[in-house]
């Protein structure tokens, strides 16, 4: 049975704080991702993900309560976790630049892996705080927001208690991710006393990894992503996507192409036996211990990748021919 991780990074936005937009737009337009008198964000991903028997994993972002306070943290852990999903931690220290009282002293980074190791334990540790006391269950996974992790943050989250990673992305590795991982790496590896579950992916090209990310795949593409880790039978399919990603840039109005992804996904899901979704707390460390000895991405096919290239470059000029940076 392969376990089906559906992710969502549940941010606010740091540059439309930096633009002015309020704390309550933010959440509007972010975290429910309204446009045009309707909601696309998390509550319509839950929506389709209960509609197909899925469960969603929302690596939710407390570090606004340093600018906001965190009062506006619990709403949006109670809406997740009320109907049977998961939040899970995720981290911006972008946020650390308009800290109205810093943890760390004052120091800054653009990506939780900038700092050391005790300063990581101390924002880590917070986070973590932050969540819980805004009702979330006992936090037991993280994402670095960025994919922007190293081996420090693995060892940090160990220091306090958290069992499971899932920032490899193997598209990220020696960019943002300076985590020391085999870019092949497939299944759960124990790491820095971790169980590291990377982002699953594909070949698009050769020798060249597509994440399963809504935004960045085709159906057919993630399709074929799922169905080959099922033959497989990899132990999981992690899968990225934001609380943000089913708007156009700008976030004015929807993206259709990219909600249809994530229905033809949960539709591909619903109709593979041997897939089941899942949380980070159905699952069990010893996966790590578990992997099949061998496990390969699905190959690059012309045609498959042609047909992305073209619906990108569509959905590009009619959803994003007024950009503007989100």
């Amino acid at each position: 049975m392969t376990a089906l991780l559906i992710t969502v990074d549940t941010e606010l936005s740091s540059s439309l704080h930096q633009r002015g937009v309020s704390l309550t737009d933010n959440v509007s337009r972010s975290i429910w991702a309204e446009a045009r008198g309707q909601a696309h964000g998390i509550g319509w991903q839950m929506d389709m993900l209960e509609r197909h028997g899925l469960k969603g994993v929302f690596f939710l972002d407390p570090m606004p309560a340093l600018v906001h306070g965190a009062d506006f943290l619990a709403p949006i852990v109670e809406a997740i976790e009320s109907r049977g999903h998961e939040v899970q931690m995720h981290i911006h220290t972008e946020w650390l630049a308009w800290a109205k009282e810093s943890p760390i002293g004052g120091r800054q980074g653009r990506n939780i892996g900038d700092f050391s190791l005790d300063d990581q334990i101390t924002l880590l540790s917070l986070a973590k705080m932050l969540l819980e006391q805004a009702g979330a269950p006992s936090i037991t996974a993280f994402r670095a927001g960025n994919f922007g992790a190293n081996d420090d943050t693995l060892r940090a989250l160990a220091a306090i208690g958290v069992a499971w990673d899932s920032s490899v992305n193997p598209a990220y590795l020696g960019r943002e991710c300076s985590i020391t991982a085999n870019p092949a790496q497939i299944g759960a590896q124990r790491m820095q006393g971790m169980v590291e579950l990377p982002v699953s992916g594909i070949h698009d090209r050769p020798g060249h990894f597509r994440p399963a990310q809504i935004c960045a795949m085709s159906a057919a593409e993630m399709r074929a992503g799922l169905r080959h880790a099922a033959r497989e039978g990899q132990d999981a399919f992690t899968v990225v996507t934001h609380s943000f990603e089913m708007l156009s840039r700008d976030r004015q109005r929807p993206n259709a192409m990219v909600k249809a992804r994530f229905v033809a996904l949960c539709r591909e899901a619903a109709r593979l036996p041997q897939v089941r979704g899942v949380g980070f707390r159905d699952l069990s460390p010893t996966m790590a211990d578990d992997s099949p000895p061998s496990q390969s991405r699905v190959p690059p096919s012309r045609i498959r990748t042609g047909l992305r290239l073209a619906q990108q470059a569509w959905a590009t000029w009619r959803y994003e021919h007024r950009l503007v940076p989100a």
